[in-house]
């Protein structure tokens, strides 16, 4: 069983009559890239805020590393995070900007500035004024800064924000290698789920403080690619045609009025007379698939 880096269990914050979050759960575990998805508001930076203790809960409770959040002073050590925009001092180079960072967060070692550096390919640039950066170096930067501790668990909120395809694609190159080769968990927030997908593992998609759904990319695979879907009134006995008969289990059964089969999908016609023939009622046939946009925007509109 994996660790559990992450676990949020009612997570809620209000301000007056206005609920940010609403009774949140999630569950990260060591080795993800969890991607926390919604649009501008649905209460993502909050819940970052939340677990770094930037603002304070209004109820529930949430662990990292399984320990309560009433008792993190040692825990916070291992996490490090960017949220919302780092205050970098334009006139400093970058190693400068990191070593007084360094000096306020108690880091004696200050090899660990270059090691950082190094980490988000920033190691040339280190003696750059920081107002001569690129829009993604400021964000690489912002990155190093949440690396300097070594931590185990990195938060970034919004790091693909505004950048252009090539700085989107480093920085994606950047998150897997510390991913994979440094092996720290990262929780990662965007508003588009296309910009998230080729590097995130899990996803959770917010809306209105809510969670609407958390699947892992395999699931998502699955509801959004093409498949047909079957409509009919009795599902069960169709599953069981589609294994005698057509000799596939590549099928999802999605309620008790449709199944979603992954195979046969240049021959729906050959489903269709198999299953008519087995005196299985087939309300509706088709090919179908959706887009990531697409999905995102069918599932939050579900909460509206």
């Amino acid at each position: 069983m994996k660790e559990i880096v992450l676990k949020t269990n009612g997570l809620t914050k209000r301000y007056k009559d206005f609920t940010a979050l609403d009774h949140v759960d999630i569950t990260v575990e060591k080795g993800d890239i969890y991607g926390l998805i919604g649009r501008n508001g649905a209460g993502k930076t909050t819940l970052m805020k939340l677990i770094t203790t930037l603002t304070n809960k209004s109820d529930g409770e949430f662990e990292l590393f399984n320990t309560g959040d009433s008792n993190l002073t040692e825990t916070k050590r291992r996490i490090g995070c960017l949220i919302e925009n780092s205050a970098f001092f334009p006139n400093m180079s970058a190693y400068s900007n990191l070593k007084y960072y360094a000096i306020q967060k108690g880091i004696v070692n200050l090899n660990q500035i270059d090691e950082a550096l190094e980490l988000v390919d920033l190691a040339d640039c280190k003696k750059k004024k920081f107002k001569n950066f690129s829009l993604g170096m400021k964000q690489r930067l912002g990155i190093a800064l949440a690396l300097m501790d070594n931590p185990d668990f990195i938060i970034l909120d919004e790091p693909i924000n505004g950048l252009d395809p090539i700085g989107i694609s480093q920085l994606r190159d950047t998150f897997k290698m510390l991913n994979e080769k440094k092996g720290i968990t990262i929780l990662i927030s965007s508003h588009i789920l296309s910009e998230l997908y080729t590097v995130a593992t899990k996803f959770c998609i917010l809306e209105k403080g809510r969670v609407v759904k958390e699947l892992t990319k395999e699931e998502l695979d699955v509801e959004c690619s093409r498949c047909i879907s079957i409509k009919t009134d009795d599902v069960k006995n169709a599953a069981v045609v589609l294994e005698k008969e057509l000799k596939t289990t590549n099928y999802t059964v999605v309620d008790n009025r449709e199944i979603r089969l992954y195979d046969y999908l240049d021959n729906a016609g050959k489903v269709n007379k198999t299953l008519a023939k087995n005196d299985i009622n087939v309300m509706s046939i088709a090919e179908t698939g959706i887009s990531l946009e697409d999905y995102f925007k069918t599932v939050i509109e579900e909460v509206r």
